[in-house]
């Protein structure tokens, strides 16, 4: 996966979740830490952007991986440093051919 794709999907969901929550979106370049310069990107925030961006791309992200902070040190990462995450997880994993799609229906 090209880290151009990555990013760009990166930066349109958390631009769309700022504007659907009314807050405020700075610019987003691969030096920002959304975890620090976004208003209220929180916790409760966090994995519903893992959830849009996992769709977008059309890949699978555990709902538990937090790809905003480092796993041991809880250090907020950057855009940058969220992309090379997102194309590790995706290069470890199968890609998903159809995403949420109800295999049962005809």
């Amino acid at each position: 996966m090209a880290p151009d794709t990555v990013h760009t999907a990166l930066v349109e969901v958390l631009e769309e979740i700022q504007a659907l929550s009314g807050e405020e979106c700075p610019k987003i370049t691969g030096v920002t830490k959304p975890l620090e310069a976004l208003p209220k990107f929180d916790s409760k925030i966090w994995p519903v952007a893992v959830g849009m961006i996992a769709q977008k791309l059309n890949i699978a992200i555990s709902n538990d991986v937090n790809i905003f902070c480092r796993k041991k040190s809880c250090d907020a990462l950057t855009i940058d440093e969220t992309v090379a995450l997102i194309i590790e997880l995706v290069e470890a994993e199968t890609p998903i051919s159809e995403p949420f799609a109800n295999k049962g229906a005809k």
